[in-house]
C-alpha cells in the first residue's frame, strides 16, 4: 500500500460546468482530498501547467475550446508534464471513444456519474502509482528479475515500466509488437511476459501461443494487458495460454496481486 496518503495530494480538476465542479469536489473531499486547483478549459489548464505540476490530472471530457483528448495529447509530449497521472471522468461508454485514452497509460477512467467506490480505486491507485514498494517474492530476488513487456503504445509501455520500477524491478525489455517480441525471447532468457493483446502484426495471443508451444519458453508465465474486458474476447485470450488477464487502465496493486499469483503461487 502507498506510503503517500490522500490529503497529500495536488489535483488540477478540469471541468467547465460550475455544477459538476461542486459534485466532483465534494466526492474528493469526503475522500479527503482538498488540494483542488479548477481548471474551466484547456488553454486554462495548460496555462496553470506551465506554473506547477500536480500530482493529479482529473478531467471530463469536453471543454469548450477542445477535448480531454487533445489536452493529454499536449501533456504527453511535454517533458515537463508527461509523468502527471491522468484520470478521465466521463458518461462516455463508447469503446472507440475511450480506446486512444486506456492506450496512453490513464490512471483510471471514472463514470458519470461516478461513485464512492469508483474513485476511491481511483485514488488508491494514484497513490500507488506515486509511490515505490519493492515486491517481497519468497522464491525471487526482485531485483533479478528479468521481464519482456510487449506493447505497440510507447505510453502504454511507459506506464507499464514505471509500475513495475516502482515494484522494484528493473530489468526490463521491451518490444513493440510480438513479431519483435519473438526473436527477443530467442535470444535472451525472462522470468515473465508482460503483453498487449492488440498489436499490428503479431498480436498478444498470437505470442502466448508461441511461448506455450515452444519448448524453450513453454514455462514462462504471461500477463495480459487488454482494453476489450468482453466475455468472447477473454475466453479467446485464456485458450491461448495466457496465465492471468489484467485490463487497461490497470493499477499497481491489481499488477503487485497478478505477479504474486504468477511467480509464487
Amino acid at each position: 500500500m502507498s506510503d503517500l496518503s490522500a490529503d497529500e495530494l495536488s489535483i488540477l480538476l478540469i471541468e467547465p460546468s460550475p455544477t459538476q465542479r461542486k459534485v466532483i469536489i465534494s466526492f474528493f473531499e469526503r475522500e479527503s482530498v482538498e488540494n483542488i486547483d479548477i481548471a474551466s478549459s484547456k488553454a486554462d489548464a495548460l496555462a496553470k501547467l506551465d506554473f506547477y505540476q500536480p500530482d493529479l490530472i482529473v478531467s471530463s471530457l469536453y471543454f469548450d475550446d477542445g477535448t480531454s483528448l487533445e489536452l493529454l495529447r499536449e501533456i504527453r509530449k511535454d517533458e515537463r508534464l508527461q509523468d502527471i497521472p491522468f484520470m478521465l471522468i466521463s458518461s462516455e461508454t463508447r469503446r472507440a471513444q475511450l480506446e486512444e485514452f486506456k492506450q496512453s497509460g490513464v490512471i483510471a477512467i471514472l463514470p458519470k456519474p461516478f461513485t464512492m467506490d469508483n474513485l476511491h480505486t481511483a485514488i488508491n491507485a494514484t497513490l500507488d502509482l506515486l509511490s515505490e514498494e519493492e515486491l517481497n517474492l519468497p522464491h525471487y530476488d526482485v531485483q533479478s528479475l528479468r521481464v519482456l513487456v510487449v506493447d505497440d503504445s510507447p505510453l502504454a509501455l511507459k506506464m507499464i515500466n514505471r509500475v513495475l520500477s516502482n515494484l522494484g524491478i528493473v530489468h526490463m525489455t521491451n518490444a513493440n509488437d510480438g513479431s519483435t517480441a519473438i526473436p527477443i525471447l530467442e535470444k535472451e532468457t525472462f522470468d515473465l511476459v508482460i503483453t498487449d493483446y492488440n498489436m499490428p502484426e503479431v498480436n498478444g495471443a498470437e505470442l502466448a501461443e508461441f511461448i506455450r508451444h515452444s519448448p524453450q519458453h513453454s514455462h514462462l508465465p504471461v500477463l495480459m494487458v487488454s482494453s476489450d474486458a468482453g466475455e468472447t474476447h477473454l475466453s479467446h485470450v485464456a485458450q491461448s495460454g495466457v496465465d492471468a488477464i489484467v485490463g487497461k487502465p490497470f493499477s499497481t496493486e491489481e499488477v503487485k496481486k497478478l505477479l504474486y499469483k504468477l511467480l509464487d503461487g
